[in-house]
């Protein structure tokens, strides 16, 4: 008899995890409550050890062995590497300069009232139970990753999501990536804080001194190659940018983000930008989303995790839209505005996901917690095109104001 080999197991693997997402998706017709992207997460969470290793245990320990496992893994870190990249190179920091103090109420409102909110929920959750911080966690970096998680906004799939309500491109769309944008930055600086270590500072600072002087080169380089090139050359730089990130301490997703927010994105044509955006999402994301979902646990118990969730949701939600009210307050937006704003930054998925991840990966936060986490983005994600379409269609002025 044929003995099974190691890579049978990873295209079954592989199989699996392109398939029943899509099949779900198209045949449930999801899109309106739950794009690809939301069901290959919620996949992910079902094909993990909390749902389908617990039904089915000796299928589980078989298509997803260690071997298979790590193979996965190493697909999974470039993806997401690659996508944080692009992410980063999207920035425009010259028009958020040119609007700043618009940008800078509205982006500082929308960071810091939610991860107020985020912080006491975690606070409650520190109080009420243990198994929700991690072995290597301080109580601040506890409270502060997951407030920072609450305050999240997941920039690419924010600009799927208003590419298909149709407003990426106006005036409206060009506003709230602005705001998203400077938040996008703000959220790795906070989370480059909560992975300083004092045991490798010295690292970390080399990885600075260091990566300033090859930013200056890398930038000096790309307008003197062709454009034909600069992809190719981009992604040495952002496995570079990475593994030295990796080697200070910072995590190499951190890394991957400097590599692109250095970048311009006039480099880059926007078509070609789009393009390698939506190919990593269409071809190698959802392994990704497998693998976090083979890191969600229920050890605390079912209904303890979705209780956490349900707390983490609503600090989330109502924290960002009392953020996004203050600052249309504050700058006299119009009537509806700030509702339609607020929502769509509420949006969390993709960002989030990594952005716990990390914390997971440095033993900030245990699978408990990381599965609180995956369970309030998925929630927060699905909630916006609903919530959005109606008061879109109510207030179809706005689409042309730019602020």
């Amino acid at each position: 008899m044929h003995a099974v080999t190691v890579t049978e197991i990873f295209l079954l693997a592989m199989l699996i995890i392109f398939s029943l997402p899509y099949l779900v998706w198209r045949l449930g017709r999801s899109e309106y409550y739950a794009p690809l992207v939301v069901v290959q997460i919620i996949g992910g969470i079902l094909l993990g050890p909390g749902v389908l290793g617990a039904a089915f245990p000796d299928y589980y320990a078989f298509v997803f062995r260690p071997e298979v496992v790590t193979a996965l893994n190493g697909v999974a870190w470039w993806a997401v590497m690659m996508f944080v990249w692009v992410a980063g190179i999207e920035l425009d920091l010259e028009e958020a300069w040119k609007r700043r103090r618009e940008t800078g109420v509205t982006a500082g409102l929308a960071l810091l009232v939610p991860l107020i909110f985020g912080s006491l929920a975690a606070m409650i959750l520190l109080q009420i139970g243990d198994g929700w911080a991690g072995e290597k966690g301080a109580r601040w970096q506890v409270i502060v990753g997951i407030g920072m998680a609450c305050a999240v906004t997941a920039l690419p799939i924010l600009v799927l999501l208003m590419e298909k309500l149709e407003i990426l491109r106006e005036p409206i769309g060009q506003r709230i990536l602005r705001y998203a944008s400077l938040d996008d930055i703000a959220i790795w600086g906070v989370l480059a804080l909560i992975l300083l270590d004092w045991e490798r500072i010295g690292r970390q600072a080399a990885f600075l001194v260091l990566f300033a002087a090859f930013t200056l080169a890398i930038r000096w380089l790309m307008v003197r190659i062709p454009q034909r090139d600069r992809w190719y050359v981009g992604l040495i730089w952002l496995a570079a940018c990475g593994l030295t990130a990796d080697w200070a301490g910072l995590h190499y997703m951190v890394g991957a983000f400097l590599a692109g927010a250095v970048l311009d994105s006039k480099w880059f044509t926007l078509k070609d930008m789009d393009n390698f955006r939506n190919t990593v999402l269409l071809a190698v994301m959802p392994v990704f989303f497998l693998s976090t979902g083979l890191r969600t646990q229920w050890d605390v118990g079912g209904i303890a995790v979705f209780g956490a969730a349900g707390l983490l949701l609503v600090a989330a939600v109502s924290g960002k839209l009392m953020g996004i009210h203050l600052a249309g307050r504050i700058l006299k937006w119009e009537k509806g505005e700030a509702s339609i704003i607020g929502w769509l930054l509420q949006t969390k998925a993709l960002i989030m996901i990594i952005f716990a991840n990390i914390l997971l990966d440095k033993e900030i936060i245990t699978n408990e917690t990381f599965t609180a986490l995956l369970l309030m983005a998925v929630a927060s994600t699905m909630l916006t095109i609903p919530v959005v379409t109606p008061k879109l269609k109510a207030l179809s002025a706005l689409l042309k104001k730019g602020g």
